[in-house]
Formats: structure tokens, C-alpha cells, sequence
């Protein structure tokens, strides 16, 4: 029986010592995915062609799914989910001349967006909640629900179709989950992972990539973790207290808690006027649309009856360095999934690889 790392992410955080690579020039630039054919199993995910574009605010109710055959796999090693730390996802994919779209569903009790707020205490005081049990980076109670993909670039990463994202994470280091890195120089991972309350709320898959940097808490804190390039503010700007107070408000003036929202969008705020209760809650954080490279995933998303629900498009061939090109329709391509209920790193993943082909 294969035993399961927990480790890192921030997404997906999903290891061996392995030798041999070519050099990172030359691997990113062959990106050439596995040339195993397009057989389909129980851990491959068929994407299905169609005419038109699914309409990704249907959700699971556009009829494209209907024509795509669903893929389960156990998620375990995670953190929440009613206590158990694990669930079960269901993928479905479709794509059209140049787009690939998937549906991901997954059970998931609550619906979490309670990033770190501030809420007013009796005394009439402000205080950022966090996990009392969090010892660096490892919230899983004021957190958000996030999922995260990886798919190795150019077939670059040894061991990852035998392993999964298993051989991307490695335990300690520094941190309480571990920190995610590729095994060898050269080896990179094209991390899609959606935050639900920091990309989410404005259509955004954070797209992300791992290579083989080794976590320095001073000059490499996230490892080999890494954001595309596009993006100059990052996906959120936190706000401190001000004078005892938070530094900006929602314009709409609502509690986080009472009908507001635990995050703001940038543009929606403005100086904080404390007309809260002792309870009321507001947001920590002003998020930001992702652009350039950073922005090639859209997403729609909801949380309904204990189920998940996103839906993805990412054009099939971006011609970024930092991302798998899905230019060869005949090949198969790994790739591991991984899911947050409300956790920052403790994530629920596949213990080994899941792949993907395209159906005619």
C-alpha cells in the first residue's frame, strides 16, 4: 500500500530522489506531452468535441455535459470535509476548435470565503481572526475553499504518471505542510489553482507554475511555487489596522457577515466609518483582476447543497512557457487534482496521477 505525503500547495500543492533531465531551455521549449495514446481507463478523462461553447454561467446545466463522460476520483489527506479530510471529485471536460472547458464538482459541506476578517469586539476593538492553531501558513479555520491542478510541461517532470503530484511535495523544511518543489532543475508544472474568495469573485483561475526551487524562508519562502508573469499586484492587497480600525471598508457598507462580503473588489473601496456592531465582520483584503499571462484561466463557480461547482476555459494552446500546450489532440496528458475545504495548504488529493485525452 502506497503511503501518502501531506504536504504543500497554496495550490496543490501536490515526492523520490530522481536523476536525469535535459536542461530547462530544453524542455520547455520541445513541450511535447506523453506520446502514450489516448486510451481511456478509469483515470482518464475524455474530452469531448463540440460545435459551440458551453455557457459557463449554466454551470452544470448547459447541455455540452451531457455529451462528456464523467471521471471520479477519492480525495484523502486533507483537512475539514466534515471532519474526514476527504471527497470525492467528478471531472468532465469538452473542448471546441481552440478552447478546453471542464466541469469540476466535489462534496464540500460548506461553503468557506471567511479569509481573515476583522471583526469588532465587545469593547468595541477591531481583530483579525486566525486559526489559534496555525503555526506559520497552515490556517484551516478563517481560510477560503480552493482547488488546484497540476499538468507537467513538455512531459518534463520524472515519476509524476506513476506518482501524480506526489512527487512535486516534500515534507518540513521549514513549514508545517511542507514546501512544493520539482525533484531536478528543468522539470516544471503548470498549477492551476482557483481561490475562492481572492480570483473566484472576478472569473480568475490563479495561473500558476512549479519549478525546482528549494524553499530559503528569506529569498525563496513559497519554494518552487510561482505565479505566471502578467500580473504586477498581485491577485489581493491585505490592509492593516489603522489607529485600532481597519483601513478600508466595502462601499456597500454591509457586514461580511450580514449579507456583505468577505473580500473587496478593487475599485469597491473606500475609508472605513465604524458604524459596525460588536459581531460584524469585514474584509482584510482588496483582490484584483489578473491580467497577462496570469489571467489565461476563466472560471464560474458556486456552492449549493454541500456540492462544489466550477466551471474552467483556458484556450488550448497559449504559447506561454509556463503553461502545457494542448497542441497535439492525440496525445495523453497527466495531471493531478487537489481540494481545500477552508484550509491553506492541508489539501485532499488523488494518490496517483489522472490523465487526460481528447475524443474525436
Amino acid at each position: 500500500m502506497k503511503t501518502k505525503p501531506h504536504l504543500c500547495l497554496s495550490a496543490f500543492v501536490l515526492a523520490l530522489a530522481l536523476t536525469g533531465c535535459q536542461s530547462a531551455r530544453e524542455k520547455v521549449a520541445s513541450n511535447a506531452p506523453s506520446t502514450a495514446g489516448p486510451t481511456a481507463g478509469s483515470n482518464t478523462l475524455v474530452a469531448a468535441k463540440v460545435a459551440s461553447a458551453p455557457d459557463m454561467n449554466a454551470l452544470a446545466g448547459d447541455p455540452a455535459w451531457a455529451r462528456a463522460q464523467p471521471v471520479s476520483a477519492a480525495l484523502t489527506g486533507g483537512a475539514n470535509f466534515g471532519g474526514k479530510g476527504e471527497t470525492k471529485v467528478t471531472l468532465k471536460a469538452v473542448y471546441t476548435a481552440d478552447t478546453l472547458y471542464m466541469l469540476v464538482q466535489y462534496a464540500d459541506p460548506t461553503d468557506s470565503r471567511r479569509r481573515g476578517p476583522y471583526q469588532k469586539q465587545a469593547d468595541g476593538s477591531w481583530k483579525k481572526l486566525s486559526d489559534p492553531a496555525d503555526k506559520g501558513g497552515d490556517d484551516n479555520v478563517y481560510y477560503e475553499d480552493k482547488w488546484a491542478m497540476i499538468w507537467p510541461i513538455g512531459n518534463s517532470i520524472k515519476g509524476f504518471e506513476q506518482q501524480g503530484c506526489a512527487v512535486l511535495c516534500h515534507e518540513g523544511q521549514g513549514k508545517p505542510f511542507g514546501n512544493k518543489y520539482t525533484p531536478v532543475e528543468g522539470q516544471i508544472g503548470d498549477m492551476w489553482h482557483m481561490k475562492g474568495a481572492r480570483t473566484a469573485p472576478l472569473g480568475f483561475v490563479d495561473d500558476q507554475y512549479v519549478d525546482h526551487t528549494r524553499y530559503d524562508p528569506k529569498t525563496s519562502p513559497n519554494a518552487g511555487r510561482k505565479s505566471d508573469p502578467g500580473t504586477d499586484t498581485g491577485e489581493y492587497n491585505p490592509f492593516p489596522l489603522v489607529a485600532g480600525k481597519p483601513q478600508f471598508m466595502n462601499k456597500d457598507g454591509k457586514p461580511a457577515n450580514a449579507g456583505g462580503t468577505y473580500y473587496i473588489k478593487r475599485g469597491d473601496e473606500v475609508p472605513f466609518g465604524d458604524t459596525f456592531k460588536a459581531g460584524d465582520e469585514v474584509a482584510s483584503f482588496i483582490i484584483n483582476p489578473l491580467k497577462g499571462d496570469r489571467a489565461d484561466i476563466r472560471v464560474a463557480t458556486a456552492w449549493s447543497n454541500g456540492v462544489h461547482t466550477s466551471v474552467l476555459s483556458r484556450k488550448l494552446v497559449t504559447g506561454s512557457k509556463f503553461d502545457v500546450q494542448f497542441s497535439d489532440l492525440a496525445a495523453r496528458y497527466a495531471f493531478g487534482f487537489a481540494a481545500f475545504d477552508n484550509a491553506q495548504v492541508r489539501h485532499a488529493t488523488t494518490d496517483d496521477a489522472l490523465f487526460m485525452v481528447f475524443g474525436k
